[in-house]
């Protein structure tokens, strides 16, 4: 029996070297290195306001995977909306019903986003002193406005005077909005190309997917300090949001306080005399003269035309209602298009856009050109 149980011992011994030579071994092996990849990976960052995840890219690879959607500076955005003959609204389109062509050479479309991706819209106020007698009608159509967005839009509330105030930052909560709205109140002058620079510098960075920026204004500038009517719509030319102007007329509030005559109602006219020539009333604005109205008007529409929005006059409470019910409507339709520019090009240079579809008798509204920089986007604004 002894002989027996030692035999069966040793052996037993012998069977459990191996199994704890592997063990061991497992411990201290090198990792395997993994092949390096053709295409850049993305690395992940956290905005620390929003809290939303975002991907940087390399200067190659693949910019959409499924639904995920990579930020890159050199992507360029391109809001499109599509109609039939009649100017009915066309859904239900996918990527390859749409080409893209810069400079006569189609481009490659590494992102698209349906009409059902939901948007974010930054709502910039105007209350400097000279929409006093209007506010509460502007109050009452913007937050008509957003009751037609989709629930899963989101809307950024700023205003402007002679400050530039975040309301509320980008959300989905109605309640939110509606009380950001409702604090906008009337101030002094008027920095509008301050505010339209504070939108394309620095908010709209902060935004992804799909965005766009609806701007209500009497649309003279008074008091801005760092941007200019030029510098602005440089900017607006590379951004990537399209910007819808609500032109609402304050003529007539500078007329009767000035005291040059009796506004028309709807604005832009006087039944006692013209208004005053000069600088304007201090604290409210320039807009004494009717050309510093037309100077507004022409502002409004080349922010509008450069960035594939619309311009809108809100002449009237009807109107400006009106403007916001068309606003929200194409939104809620608009496809947004993205590609990476085949050739590189020099800072500053214009490259021209032009956006088909496959489908026979239908138009396509887009921006039809850009400003290409190498700028990094996101760049704070320190002056």
């Amino acid at each position: 029996m002894k002989n027996p149980l030692v035999f069966l011992l040793v052996f037993v011994g012998i069977l459990c070297v191996p199994l704890t030579i592997t063990a061991q071994s497992g411990r201290n092996r090198p990792t395997k290195t993994q092949p390096e990849s053709t295409k850049s990976q993305p690395e992940k960052s956290s905005d620390p306001d929003t809290g939303i995840s975002e991907s940087k890219l390399g200067p190659a690879g693949e910019t959409v995977e499924g639904d995920v959607i990579r930020v890159d500076t050199s992507l360029v955005m391109i809001p499109a909306t599509v109609l039939d003959r009649t100017g009915r609204y066309v859904p239900l389109l996918r990527r390859e019903n749409f080409r893209i062509f810069e400079n006569g050479a189609e481009q490659k479309i590494a992102y698209f986003a349906t009409t059902d991706s939901p948007f974010t819209v930054v709502l910039l106020i105007d209350t400097s002193g000279s929409t006093q007698f209007r506010l509460k009608d502007i109050q009452d159509a913007a937050i008509n406005f957003v009751s037609k967005l989709k629930d899963n839009d989101s809307v950024m509330v700023m205003s402007f005077d002679d400050r530039i105030e975040i309301k509320c930052k980008a959300t989905t909560d109605r309640s939110e909005i509606t009380r950001a709205i409702k604090r906008t109140g009337t101030g002094g002058g008027t920095r509008l190309y301050d505010a339209v620079q504070d939108v394309l510098k620095k908010q709209l960075n902060t935004i992804p997917g799909r965005k766009a920026v609806v701007l209500f204004t009497d649309g003279v500038d008074t008091t801005s300090r760092r941007a200019s009517y030029d510098s602005t719509i440089r900017l607006a030319e590379e951004s990537d949001a399209p910007i819808y102007s609500v032109d609402y007329d304050t003529s007539g509030y500078a007329t009767v306080m000035g005291g040059g005559g009796i506004p028309l109602p709807g604005g832009r006219g006087t039944i006692l005399g013209l208004p005053l020539p000069g600088p304007g009333i201090p604290g409210v604005g320039g807009g004494a003269t009717r050309g510093d109205y037309r100077r507004a008007v022409a502002y409004l529409h080349a922010l509008s035309d450069v960035t594939g929005g619309r311009f809108y006059s809100g002449d009237s409470l009807f109107g400006i209602s009106q403007a916001f019910t068309w606003i929200a409507e194409e939104l809620g339709r608009q496809y947004s298009l993205g590609y990476y520019p085949k050739l590189a090009g020099k800072d500053g240079e214009r490259r021209q856009i032009k956006v088909k579809v496959t489908e026979p008798e239908l138009v396509v509204k887009s921006r039809d050109s850009y400003i290409y920089s190498e700028t990094a986007k996101g760049v704070k604004d320190t002056t």
